[in-house]
């Protein structure tokens, strides 16, 4: 059949304004990434769609989906919606079989094609800790290893001490055997040391795939050691006639025996003055002789372990208690008997106080107290002294006056004599009595 020029040229003119549209029509994906088990959604969008049918393939370039109508026989993948400017499907309980890359199609003229890249991620299985064994000396090499497998990518191991985190451990990757996913190993060495008994030894395990909640496995480290020893004292400074407690203070694992306490490298040399209560010791009525060293020794399956503590019992420390000066009156007296007169007496007294206003705590003597009336003192004396003197002078001249009586209107000195000669002879006729 031949067709007319006029036809065929209506022909072409539609053929080419049915690829003019087509050429802007573009299918539109993106990739996605799902946890194996997960649910994978692929959507292809089209802006401009004249009718075109839409079409979902796997990786094996299999048909899931061509428009509504599902081509493969596959009970984890579902319909989500259809449409001329949309194609949306499930893929539920992921796998990693299922990961690469998937197409969606538009049918023009030409087909047009966008790929959706669908990654799978291998969860880590819970880490395990392996290499304790309970319980552990003090001082012997520990390797704790932590494992976990079926990680894809391979996962991130750290360690923490107590919720310290562990720097220097050992990491090693390997493949599994499916070639997909990764056993991750770490590996903590340490020496066991008493401090780490009860410390809790965590492993965590970081993927993506766990949403920011990490897998943690925890160990806790038993270590035994031998007795660690101290005493302490109840009083700090020991005098005679007091009371003094010792306590021993032992610690180890196993938990420590009980104690041993010695002196001087034997036994307690009172013992019903000294009393041991389990860790206690007790000692009542201190004297000198009970200074000396004391031991106490603790000791469990692992050892045994001592501590001295020197015991030196102090003097009474003696308060003095505050003094008063009694008043004390000093006297100078001098007597003085003269013919027919009585003694005549001369006091001089000094009284020293002290000071109501000092305190009572005072226990040293005041010297400038003292030396104040040691002055007084010696000012009363002396002017006592000088009084004395000039009493017993005027005396002295009354008398020797008297007895030369008579003798004063003599003219001259041999007159005097003679006149004091008769006065004399007339004396013995008189009789003096001394009172």
């Amino acid at each position: 059949m031949r067709l007319k020029p006029g036809a065929l040229l209506r022909f072409y003119s539609l053929c080419g304004i049915l690829v003019q549209g087509s050429q802007g029509q573009f299918p539109l994906t993106q990739n996605v990434t799902v946890v194996e088990g997960g649910t994978a959604n692929l959507t292809c969008r089209v802006d401009h769609n004249d009718n075109t049918s839409l079409q979902w393939s796997n990786p094996a370039q299999q048909t899931l989906y061509f428009d509504d109508k599902k081509a493969l026989r596959d009970n984890r993948i579902e319909l989500v919606r259809a449409s001329w400017h949309e194609l949306s499907i499930s893929v539920s309980d992921v796998s990693l079989s299922d990961e690469g890359q998937y197409t969606c199609s538009l049918f023009t003229m030409p087909v047009k094609t966008s790929k959706a890249f669908l990654t799978v991620l291998g969860v880590p299985e819970k880490p395990q800790i392996t290499g304790f064994t309970s319980p552990v000396m003090e001082g012997e090499r520990m390797q704790l290893t932590c494992k976990t497998s079926g990680s894809k990518p391979a996962a991130d191991i750290r360690w923490f001490k107590n919720d310290k985190e562990v720097k220097d451990v050992k990491y090693l990757k390997e493949e599994d055997a499916n070639r997909k996913t990764f056993t991750v190993s770490s590996t903590l060495d340490f020496l066991a040391d008493r401090n780490d008994d009860g410390a809790v030894v965590s492993c965590r395990v970081d993927h993506e795939s766990l949403n920011s909640t990490p897998q943690i496995a925890m160990q806790v480290l038993e270590i035994h050691y031998t007795p660690l020893v101290k005493i302490i004292s109840s009083n700090s400074w020991p005098e005679e006639g007091q009371s003094i407690i010792l306590t021993c203070e032992s610690k180890g694992k196993p938990v420590p025996e009980p104690v041993l306490w010695t002196k001087d490298g034997g036994e307690l040399p009172d013992p019903e003055r000294m009393v041991v209560n389990g860790r206690v010791l007790s000692i009542s009525f201190l004297n000198k002789t009970d200074n000396g060293t004391y031991r106490c020794e603790a000791k469990n399956p692992i050892g045994r372990n001592s501590t001295e503590y020197v015991l030196i019992v102090h003097d009474v420390f003696n308060t003095l208690l505050p003094t008063t000066v009694i008043p004390s009156l000093t006297t100078a007296t001098v007597t003085t008997t003269v013919a027919l007169t009585t003694s005549t007496t001369t006091s001089a007294t000094a009284i020293s106080t002290r000071d109501p206003n000092a305190l009572a705590g005072q226990t040293g003597p005041d010297h400038a107290l003292i030396g104040g009336i040691v002055a007084v003192v010696v000012f009363v004396t002396l002017c006592s002294i000088i009084l004395l003197g000039r009493y017993l002078a005027r005396h002295k001249g009354t008398y020797l006056t008297n007895e030369a009586k008579g003798a004063e209107d003599a003219p001259d000195a041999d007159t005097a004599i003679i006149n004091a000669e008769g006065s004399q002879v007339n004396a013995e006729e008189k009789k003096e009595y001394f009172i």
